[in-house]
């Protein structure tokens, strides 16, 4: 397996925990489902922003599907999003895909952290 993915912790391509992920997937009666990168993105973004949930991108991925199944989910189901790492695993993907324009910093400055954080 060698996944082409901006989600650095799938990308390396030989889960540790497959062979339970797929026995689980199988005695709930889940499923898995491919995921772009741009669905990761919106996941992650939409995590961070209506959530206050700062994950990284493989943690996204199954957040995107669900999101990408939802309209064919039943009513009555449990769904189950595991959601393992943290943001700051992979901070890149936070600065390069966050929409804001201050990605070279601001100068070591009290006075200029102020003025980026509105005060």
């Amino acid at each position: 397996m060698d996944p082409e993915t901006l989600a650095t912790a799938i990308r390396i391509g030989n889960p540790a925990n497959w062979s339970k992920a797929i026995a689980v997937k199988e005695s709930s009666g889940g499923e898995f489902n491919p995921v772009t990168d741009e669905e990761i993105l919106n996941a992650y973004r939409i995590l961070a922003a209506d959530e206050g949930v700062f994950c990284e991108p493989a943690s996204a991925a199954s957040v995107a599907g669900l999101l990408k199944v939802k309209d064919n989910v039943p009513d009555n189901a449990t769904v189950v999003c595991v959601l393992t790492g943290n943001g700051l695993k992979d901070p890149s993907t936070a600065v390069e895909h966050s929409g804001n324009e201050l990605k070279k910093g601001i100068p070591n400055d009290v006075t200029e952290v102020a003025k980026v954080m509105g005060f």
